[in-house]
């Protein structure tokens, strides 16, 4: 651009003088002012409006990931994290089918206070993140990672086998992975009430933001034939039994009714005991999440027991991901509270690089959503094929100046 200017200046002082070279000078700078101005925005230099309040969060599990099993560990990480201008933390509070935080509940029922593993042992991980990140100023959303779901080894499925839940063969397990699982009977009142008694213990003990779920607060759904499931089915069905087709529309309609009566007691029951906890909710695509967990957010949302939405689209066709972001139900949870967009910085053996990370905020940002969270936090910067320090800067230009979460409870716009 300066050459071009240069040579205009010179040819024209030579051809025209002085006050001609002036006015064409002046005209070739309009001409060149009109076609930056019709480029796409992120050809210009000119720096984009930053959202005022915008969700900037990560997800921090125990699973690939050791951030939460040491005091100095978790505490660096949070204050890094901070210095990012990330302001949400959603750390996995049950998973394993253990606790990650001392419970008399667990200890009752499971005879564990807390997951054994040696870095949680002697130690409040969750108070520690409470403590640490309420002065980094990052909102903690304790995150129910594992649901009704646990490891099939695990305490809590051996000396509660009445309370695990079946496929139409009379079979239990489901193959996660590698990783074999049971599910805990979502329709059974006494573990309804296990699960609430968790919840309701964390909520009532720990000075939380907010407590989120995702699709394993539902059930596959081709599980649900156990005894108990089906003698229930049968009484409100005049003794006809559930369909063997577990895809059937109205035996997975009256499953996943049973399990929005449930989201909907354990609502009544986090307010009733912190009445500003924020209720969240982190499941896939909607026709998803229904289809194959039960787990009906749209109607959840719908019904106000859903005060916040982070929705999962871990996709790497930018295609793909954008018409997630234009579903129906997506737009109308999206008018009535803050919804935000899960994407994947990386799995253990799955980098993505930083280029799709910060195309992907971008189409989120251009949609007006609520802001973005990551999964999960050890693939960020430490497992990723690109230098740890080349994605930190990355997420330093991404969220250049700090930002608050959106105050669903008091201030939220729509």
């Amino acid at each position: 651009m300066k050459k071009l200017v240069k040579w205009c200046v010179g040819f024209w002082n030579i051809r025209q003088g002085r006050k001609s070279a002036l006015f064409l000078l002046m005209a070739t700078l309009s001409v060149v002012a009109t076609v930056m101005l019709s480029l796409p925005l992120n050809a210009q230099t000119i720096p984009q409006k930053l959202p005022t309040h915008e969700l900037r969060g990560v997800w921090l599990t125990n699973i690939d990931s050791d951030v939460l099993f040491e005091r100095d560990r978790l505490k660096g990480s949070l204050q890094r994290l901070s210095e990012l201008n990330f302001n949400t933390v959603y750390p996995a509070v049950w998973n394993w089918g253990y606790t990650l935080y001392p419970s008399k509940v667990a200890a009752k029922v499971i005879g564990r206070a807390i997951d054994p593993t040696p870095g949680l042992r002697g130690r409040d991980m969750l108070k520690e993140i409470v403590d640490v990140g309420h002065q980094k100023r990052l909102t903690v959303i304790p995150w129910f990672e594992f649901g009704f779901m646990a490891p099939a080894d695990s305490l809590l499925a051996k000396n509660h086998l009445q309370w695990l839940t079946s496929r139409s063969d009379g079979t239990r397990i489901v193959k996660e992975g590698t990783h074999n699982r049971v599910w805990l009977n979502p329709f059974r009142p006494e573990v309804q009430q296990f699960i609430q008694d968790l919840i309701v213990e964390i909520v009532r003990n720990y000075d939380i933001d907010g407590i989120q779920f995702d699709d394993h607060f539902g059930l596959p759904s081709e599980l649900g034939y156990d005894a108990y499931t089906v003698a229930l089915y049968k009484k409100e069905h005049r003794g006809k039994a559930p369909s063997k087709n577990s895809k059937d529309p109205e035996w997975v309609r009256w499953r996943a009714n049973k399990i929005t009566d449930f989201m909907k007691r354990v609502f009544i029951a986090i307010k009733a005991t912190k009445k500003d906890c924020i209720v969240s909710v982190a499941p896939n695509p909607q026709r998803f999440s229904y289809e194959y967990f039960l787990a009906d957010w749209q109607k959840w949302e719908r019904m106000g027991i859903v005060e916040d939405l982070v929705l999962q689209i871990y996709r790497d066709d930018l295609n793909v991901f954008v018409s997630e972001l234009e579903y129906p139900e997506v737009k109308a949870a999206k008018s009535h509270i803050p919804v935000s967009i899960g994407i994947l910085a990386g799995l253990k053996n799955r980098s993505i690089p930083m280029q799709q990370i910060q195309t992907q905020v971008q189409k989120v940002r251009d949609r007006n959503f609520a802001g973005v969270s990551f999964f999960f936090y050890e693939t960020l910067w430490n497992m990723s094929k690109e230098k740890p320090l080349d994605r930190q800067t990355s997420f330093q230009k991404i969220f250049p100046t700090p930002t608050t979460y959106p105050n669903i409870l008091a201030d939220w716009k729509p």
